[in-house]
């Protein structure tokens, strides 16, 4: 995964941003980051139904029983918001992804309040996309 930061940092970046524009830059800025998702991943079954942008996940267990992500999505912020799930998700295992709730981070990063309606739903059907798939692993 890319060199992102841990989430503690991810809130300490995000305090640091003067405006929403500077979040949104940001966002924007850890999304580029990601990998970029093979064709042979973007199937039906890692597109996930809720966005309005096209979302695509992947997830599957490491050596140490540790999820890794990988995705895409063809929209700039939404590859961001993307990016930023996988980073509050990094490094747990698919039970502790299950009981975590990601919300609050959301929250704390003052993204909750600056997204759209289209994008709070896309952003809440990637996390209920990652917690169902992390079912399937545990």
């Amino acid at each position: 995964m890319a060199n992102w930061p841990d989430k503690d940092k991810l809130v300490r970046n995000f305090s640091r941003c003067l405006n929403w524009e500077e979040k949104y830059l940001y966002v924007i800025e850890l999304g580029s980051q990601l990998p970029p998702l093979e064709e042979s991943a973007r199937l039906a079954t890692n597109l996930i139904s809720g966005c309005q942008s096209q979302v695509w996940i992947v997830m599957k267990k490491d050596r140490e029983g540790w999820v890794e992500f990988d995705g895409d999505s063809d929209a700039a912020i939404v590859k961001g918001l993307l990016a930023v799930v996988f980073i509050l998700y990094r490094q747990l295992t698919p039970q502790q992804i299950i009981e975590l709730d990601v919300r609050p981070f959301f929250a704390e990063l003052a993204l909750s309040q600056h997204l759209t309606p289209s994008r709070s739903q896309g952003l809440e059907a990637m996390i209920r996309a990652i917690r169902s798939k992390a079912s399937l692993l545990a």
